[in-house]
């Protein structure tokens, strides 16, 4: 089992200015003068963590944290019923994105997140596309309306006595509404109490969906602070009922940007909350991705998915380092690797290779696609 690298604690930080009345929450960790990478976190809504930090060699990577508008240590606060949600958009976000990197006199960056973070990846990624070294995506998300029906409708087939309640807390939501635009106009209810209930609803629902992961003993979104709580179901169900402000299919359209990027995705084949074929999908997409499949995992990962992520953002620095080296001004981390084209395709322990040829994916490059059905 790969190990996390050891705690760090951000060597910098500050509030940027965005605009619009908001002030973004950002921290930057490791090596000042490492590759830099940034972090986007899920939700949207759920602020950056410090465990994120510890997939990142501390040597190596100059690691860029926020939190995204509305929530964490970001003002103001979604949990108020005064925050003007207007200004808060897949738009407005990749912008603060840009501004931030402005700010912090980075040319390119590594992306890595997941869930909801690789949707918001892809979406600066594919506007800008020339400010993305590389992306490391666990848990693959493009936030279709098809997606978003799949997470609060779909999987009712799997949980039919909690989807029941949540759709009882909608509001009188008929079976086949828009449940999701219902919670999002409970959350701008006056009421705090009505407030509070259709939080306190949506977790369970959220949480139920990821039972078969956490076996009862958390939930991933009940067991956050009764603040968080309320400003992640205001921000998601915002973001949801708008289709996250995103053309439907847009992302996968729109992969061909992506070209020249390396990308490692990561998805587990037991991911109830983000099925596999979007991954799969945006794989076949775009030329320069590699999809690995963890059989043992699902929307929450487990150790193998850990590993694999570890191994590509090592993987990265490496190349940086080696590419430095080749220039002469890198000391560290020691010659002799290849790069990440080389390694694609590598077979891991259990695991099964496919190389799919040019043509089985509709570009000029190959891309692989690797299985890992290991325990």
């Amino acid at each position: 089992m790969s190990e996390l690298y050891p705690p760090v604690e951000p060597y910098e930080k500050g509030m940027l200015d965005v605009g619009d009345g908001n002030l973004v929450y950002w921290e930057v960790c490791g090596n000042p003068d490492g590759k830099p990478a940034l972090v986007v976190h899920g939700g949207p809504g759920s602020g950056c963590g410090t465990g994120a930090r510890q997939y990142f060699d501390p040597d190596r990577y100059r690691v860029v944290l926020f939190d995204q508008r509305g929530c964490g240590r970001s003002t103001p606060n979604a949990s108020e019923p005064t925050t003007d949600m207007r200004h808060n958009t897949t738009q407005h976000l990749i912008a603060d994105m840009e501004r931030l990197r402005e700010h912090l006199g980075i040319d390119r960056w590594l992306l890595y997140g997941g869930s909801w973070g690789s949707t918001l990846i892809l979406a600066y990624a594919e506007t800008h596309p020339e400010r993305v070294s590389q992306i490391v995506i666990p848990a693959v998300t493009t936030t279709r309306r098809s997606e978003i029906d799949w997470l609060y409708r779909g999987a009712s087939r799997f949980f039919p006595e909690q989807w029941e309640r949540f759709l009882a807390g909608a509001g009188g939501t008929p079976r086949d509404g828009d449940i999701v635009a219902a919670y999002a106009r409970l959350m701008e209810h006056p009421d705090p109490a009505v407030r509070e209930k259709a939080t306190a609803d949506w977790c369970a629902w959220e949480d139920a969906v990821l039972s078969g992961e956490t076996n009862g003993t958390s939930n991933p979104y009940g067991d956050r602070p009764p603040t968080a709580q309320l400003a992640l179901v205001r921000i998601c169900s915002h973001y949801f009922s708008h289709g996250a402000w995103l053309e439907e299919g847009t992302l996968l359209r729109d992969a061909h940007r992506l070209a020249g990027i390396p990308g490692v995705l990561v998805h587990g084949r037991l991911d109830l909350a983000g099925p596999l074929d979007t991954a799969w999908e945006l794989a076949r997409a775009w030329p320069d991705a590699e999809l690995t499949i963890v059989g043992n995992a699902g929307h929450l990962g487990s150790d193998t998915t850990r590993a694999h992520v570890l191994k590509a953002l090592d993987r990265f620095a490496r190349q940086e380092c080696d590419q430095t080296a080749q220039r002469g001004a890198c000391g560290g981390c020691g010659g002799g690797w290849s790069g990440v084209g080389a390694d694609f395709g590598v077979r891991e322990p259990h695991g099964l290779t496919q190389r799919p040829g040019v043509g089985d994916f509709g570009w000029g490059a190959v891309s692989d696609v690797v299985a890992d059905e290991s325990a």
